[in-house]
């Protein structure tokens, strides 16, 4: 059911926007401070964009978890997300440290925080969505 989809993907967006503010906003400024010359200043930054680009993200992975896992559980789920935070993990944090002068630390943070963050929303998804998405918006899947 694409309700359902729709009210995981609210709390999957409320919890990642609370740990981001957390992790980012408290925990990591020191770490972010050290590197200022990497980013865009603040009056720079494009908010608005980022509340959509993780939004849209959070319903991708709420979306997934629907069409593609089976039997829909909160084990599955925690799995589900558990193996996407590990590859996403690796991308932004790993990934990132790769190219970007960065110190370990914070690609190890951004590592376990993308852990935790697709971890939880896979069991978000287990909990919440318990029928297969087949339809979007009146278009079968």
């Amino acid at each position: 059911m694409f309700k359902q989809t729709l009210v995981a993907t609210v709390a999957v967006y409320i919890l990642w926007s609370i740990i981001d503010f957390l992790v980012h906003g408290i925990l990591l400024q020191s770490a972010y401070q050290e590197t200022l010359h990497l980013w865009r200043s603040e009056d720079q930054m494009h908010a608005l964009l980022m509340s959509g680009v993780t939004l849209f993200f959070g319903f991708s992975v709420v979306l997934a978890y629907g069409c593609f896992v089976a039997p829909k559980s909160v084990q599955t789920g925690l799995k589900f997300g558990a193996a996407l935070g590990v590859g996403v993990g690796a991308l932004t944090g790993l990934g990132s440290f790769s190219y970007m002068p960065i110190p370990l630390q914070l690609a190890a943070a951004w590592f376990a925080v993308n852990f935790v963050k697709l971890t939880l929303a896979g069991m978000i998804a287990g909990l919440l969505v318990k029928e297969p998405v087949t339809e979007i918006g009146g278009s079968t899947l």
